[in-house]
């Protein structure tokens, strides 16, 4: 008999935990006064949940991303690999605390970070 393998959205704790996970993580990245001017006018309400969206399907959940291209949503915003890499930093940080298994933390991490030349500006790796 073969047992199939728990996806990564279901070992980190499905829908409630990635949810929460993006809650907590926006916390972060709002109370940071180089990232928040990213967010000013942003509704917050509809990136939360296009960001829950997005790392649902990124961890192979049963949740599609229904968003923009990530790199259409980013362009012209000025967002340089200095940005990115607070950013995702904040997300380890939040990442670890709720969800303290280092390999799937590891895991997720590198999931997301595959998208990230999709949200600097110019050139891969951003300008400074």
């Amino acid at each position: 008999m073969t047992t199939k393998q728990q996806s990564l959205y279901d070992r980190v704790g499905g829908k409630e935990a990635i949810a929460n996970l993006v809650e907590q993580f926006y916390d972060r990245v709002l109370d940071d006064p180089e990232l928040e001017p990213f967010f000013r006018y942003t509704p917050m309400e509809k990136l939360r949940t296009m960001q829950l969206e997005f790392f649902a399907a990124a961890l192979d959940g049963p949740v599609q991303y229904s968003g923009q291209p990530l790199d259409y949503i980013h362009q012209g915003r000025g967002i340089t690999t200095k940005h990115l890499t607070r950013f995702m930093g904040h997300l380890l940080m939040t990442i670890r605390e709720v969800h303290p298994n280092e390999q799937e933390v590891d895991e997720m991490i590198h999931r997301i970070s595959t998208y990230a030349n999709e949200v600097l500006d110019g050139a891969p790796g951003g300008s400074e």
